[in-house]
């Protein structure tokens, strides 16, 4: 996949980044648009603001424009922002495509076209919007300040209101078997 945010408008995240000076005090070290943007027609648009651990970048940015991340980080975090388009918008058969290609599909009779799991501990937060959270059995709708705890089960989004949906995800990979 690449970084191609000329195919979609999106509402930038601004990321601010803090750190030291010299003197070891406490400084601004960034404050700009999150950098890396993935922006393409017929799925979510998806904002990498933060990574820790195997999947982060090298040098000081471990998200800059360009670099590309799995659904989690190994051994770390990632902190991504997605805009979920209404459920009519997706090029379903890319979005499949893409689950596919990440080892994440559910492969069997998904009810619904987004339905994947994860190896990871997913904190899911709806910012502006609403989205329905599905499972192999049940749903709920989610709004603005909801907060779902996602523990590498089988699921889904689904965006029936006809407007965006931004969520904010933290997300903690996990080892194999690992209890939550």
């Amino acid at each position: 996949m690449m970084n191609n945010i000329t195919e979609v408008a999106y509402k930038p995240v601004r990321r601010i980044v803090t750190g030291h000076n010299e003197a070891g005090e406490s400084i601004i070290t960034s404050d700009a648009n999150t950098p890396n943007v993935l922006a393409q027609a017929g799925k979510p648009v998806a904002q990498v603001v933060w990574a820790t651990g195997v999947g982060r970048a090298g040098g000081l940015d471990p998200a800059p424009a360009g670099h590309k991340f799995g659904f989690h980080s190994d051994e770390g975090s990632l902190l991504r922002i997605v805009d979920f388009p209404p459920d009519e918008v997706y090029d379903q058969e890319k979005l499949v495509e893409f689950l596919e290609s990440e080892g994440v599909r559910d492969k069997k009779k998904p009810r619904h076209f987004w339905f994947h799991k994860t190896q990871s501990l997913d904190y899911a937060v709806v910012l502006e919007g609403e989205i329905v959270a599905m499972m192999d059995h049940g749903e709920t709708v989610m709004r603005p300040g909801d907060v779902l705890v996602q523990r590498a089960t089988n699921h889904s989004w689904s965006n029936r209101s006809g407007r965006n949906c931004r969520m904010l995800f933290v997300l903690l990979a996990l080892k194999e078997g690992e209890e939550l």
